[in-house]
């Protein structure tokens, strides 16, 4: 059954250093499952990467007690770096870990990045945790994409994100059609464009799902029709890019949780269908 969560990134500025007490982990998983959502991703946290196994094993019990999956999200492909997260995920009982081709440091060519997972995969898959390349604009879906099919094994695919890549000029559209056989997870996230002060220039940002350019119910269709078999298993998780509020921390916070709170419930309200509206 697809699950419906929630992704740090939902908390990014409440947990971030603009908080006066940082959200922990431990909090974000208790309003993860106080708003209803039964997986929450851990993505992009950095502190995750310090935490002994006594450490992961509190936050999987915590977990399981809320009633939760688990999720995991890196960047990177350095076979030590999966390596790691691929030990984390079996601590935390985890069968899905979400990952970018680029780091700082590390930028990958289409053949050198398929050489690599080409050796981590086969890992993945013997513990049966499958690894999600998410779409975004500093690698071109054709090339994340001829990455994956060279690969060729089911335990790799894609986090499809369509709002990522607008950056790249490429079309929402256009690359939930092409990622869709191939898509292992999905990032409901809504966008749009705004006019900047004088009409010079626009804002690309976040906005309450719904409200956006985000065709949500062309998206799950699309996957839908090109997974039939693996369609009910593809969970969807809410992120936002909600910008910092001039009015400051309180208000960012607040509008942070009633967007993720919007977003949920939006997911939930209605999951044999399609609950957002196409734009």
């Amino acid at each position: 059954m697809t699950a419906y969560g929630i992704s740090t990134y939902a908390y990014f500025w409440r947990f971030s250093g603009r908080a006066p007490e940082p959200m922990t982990l431990t909090a974000m998983l208790q309003d993860t499952a106080e708003l209803g959502g039964q997986v929450f991703q851990i993505c992009d946290y950095a502190p995750i990467e310090s935490y002994d196994a006594a450490q992961l094993a509190d936050v999987r019990a915590t977990a399981e007690d809320l009633g939760l999956r688990l999720e995991l999200g890196t960047r990177g492909i350095r076979t030590a770096h999966l390596d790691k997260y691929l030990d984390m995920a079996g601590r935390l009982g985890v069968t899905l870990v979400r990952s970018m081709l680029n780091t700082v440091d590390h930028q990958p060519s289409v053949d050198e990045a398929t050489a690599l997972l080409k050796e981590s995969v086969p890992r993945y898959a013997d513990a049966g945790v499958t690894l999600g390349l998410e779409t975004y604009e500093q690698v071109a879906t054709g090339d994340l994409l001829t990455v994956v099919r060279a690969v060729d094994d089911p335990h790799l695919g894609v986090v499809l994100d369509p709002g990522n890549s607008v950056a790249r000029l490429e079309r929402p559209v256009d690359v939930v059609a092409a990622t869709a056989p191939y898509v292992v997870n999905i990032h409901v996230k809504d966008f749009s464009f705004t006019r900047r002060d004088g009409w010079v220039g626009f804002t690309y940002a976040g906005c309450p799902l719904g409200e956006g350019l985000l065709d949500y119910d062309g998206m799950v269709a699309a996957v839908r029709a090109a997974r039939p078999e693996h369609a009910d298993g593809i969970n969807q998780i809410v992120e936002h890019w909600l910008p910092w509020q001039d009015e400051g921390f309180d208000t960012t916070a607040r509008l942070e949780h009633q967007w993720t709170q919007h977003s949920i419930t939006t997911l939930l309200s209605d999951t044999s269908t399609t609950p957002a509206r196409s734009k």
